[in-house]
């Protein structure tokens, strides 16, 4: 497989429905990540109520893989609780690094990505959002806490 061909027609249609960036004015949490490789930035803020997410924005300025991430991401997370969003986290990290399957059910449209374990280097752009929601709720966690 090419690299061009991981920019599936899919991949291009998720992510070509990334909203414009609508951070939250008061988050429980923000976490920003950026890759080294390619540049890539994901900034998220987080709120959480009852035990799941009750609001969500963020800030992507990222590849075709690293939006396809956060627009599923942004269509998905909120009512998800944060452990659903820590074995979310895993099992995209799995799949690209172990050969694991995509996740399934609401998050199915990760399978999309599946392609880029075959790329070491664009692992980063999957992981973006997924290390940032999670770096979020270990915020939130802490303060919780404290």
């Amino acid at each position: 497989m090419d690299l061009s061909d991981l920019y599936s027609s899919r991949i291009i249609e998720i992510a070509g429905r990334l909203q414009a960036g609508n951070r939250l004015e008061f988050p429980d949490a923000s976490a920003r990540r950026a890759s080294r490789i390619c540049g890539s930035v994901v900034e998220i803020d987080l709120k959480l109520r009852d035990g799941v997410v009750s609001d969500y924005g963020q800030e992507v300025n990222a590849c075709a893989l690293g939006q396809t991430a956060a627009s599923i991401v942004a269509e998905h997370i909120v009512g998800s609780t944060p452990e659903e969003l820590r074995m979310l986290r895993h099992q995209v990290e799995a799949m690209l690094k172990k050969n694991s399957p995509p996740p399934t059910g609401k998050w199915a449209d990760i399978k999309y990505l599946e392609p880029v374990r075959d790329f070491p280097p664009r692992h980063a752009s999957v992981m973006l959002v997924f290390n940032a929601v999670v770096e979020a709720l270990d915020k939130i966690s802490e303060s919780a806490a404290h």
